[in-house]
């Protein structure tokens, strides 16, 4: 089935940003979304904002650190909706710092999150794939997978590392299942702009750039567009790859 209507999409990380964009988008358009991160008052709003927009929307509070979770989220897709067309590995976490802050938790957050949370969504929805014959994985990588910045180096290589899985998963998938790489670059996302993450940024010349980048960033609509022109092609079409970057950005 190609296009958007009807399909069960499971989104991760979808209580703000990219994800939240992009269970809006996709339930406008027909879609019925299970949404999954860890805030469960957030995830409650975004639910209730689809279903009063005449969408359908289902939940579970996920932690894509644990694999239960992830499989829990799969099984709630089959229980609600009968089925699972889509998994779009969204949740991801980007704190910023130079080598010699020695910052080793945020190191293994991003390698739990970004690379093995991939990796166990993975695992919870191919068996269901390849049962079904059909599905389709989206995994959100970013511009940083191109280009190695200082103070980024370990995000980089989390991201590097979700192009590479991809990359390998698409070429292993065969002719029923696609892979889609979708690679951001800057966009205003509460994980890029939060005055949190700025404030846990020691070096004043990478504060004053994150917050220049604000005014450049892409809103998260543009690659919830991104992901959704992905899933709408024939099922014969897999877009392997999309990078969606500002114009301003270098």
């Amino acid at each position: 089935m190609s296009g958007i209507k009807d399909k069960v999409i499971v989104i991760t990380g979808a209580s703000g940003g990219i994800g939240e964009a992009t269970a809006m988008l996709l339930a406008e358009r027909g879609a019925q979304v299970v949404l999954g991160a860890r805030r469960l008052d957030q995830l409650e709003a975004v639910a209730n904002r689809i279903e009063k927009s005449g969408g359908k929307a289902t939940y579970l509070v996920t932690d894509v650190k644990r694999s239960e979770d992830l499989s829990k989220i799969v099984q709630l897709a089959h229980e609600k909706f009968g089925k699972l067309d889509v998994l779009i590995n969204n949740a991801g976490f980007m704190p910023m710092s130079p080598f010699d802050d020695l910052r080793v938790k945020d190191w293994e957050e991003m390698i739990d999150i970004n690379i093995k949370g991939v990796l166990y969504g993975i695992a919870a929805a191919l068996p269901t794939f390849r049962n079904q014959g059909s599905g389709h994985f989206i995994n959100i990588a970013s511009t940083a997978a191109y280009r190695i910045l200082p103070n980024m180096s370990v995000y980089a290589g989390t991201k590097l590392a979700v192009r590479a899985i991809s990359e390998g998963l698409r070429q292993e998938a065969g002719h029923n299942l696609r892979v889609t790489i979708v690679s951001p670059g800057f966009t205003n996302t509460p994980g890029s702009t939060h005055s949190d993450a700025l404030e846990a940024i020691k070096d004043p010349d990478l504060k004053a750039k994150l917050e220049a980048y604000q005014n450049i960033g892409l809103s998260p609509s543009s690659i919830a567009k991104a992901i959704a022109f992905a899933i709408e092609q024939p099922n014969d079409v897999d877009v392997s790859e999309i990078v969606v970057r500002p114009t301003a950005q270098g």
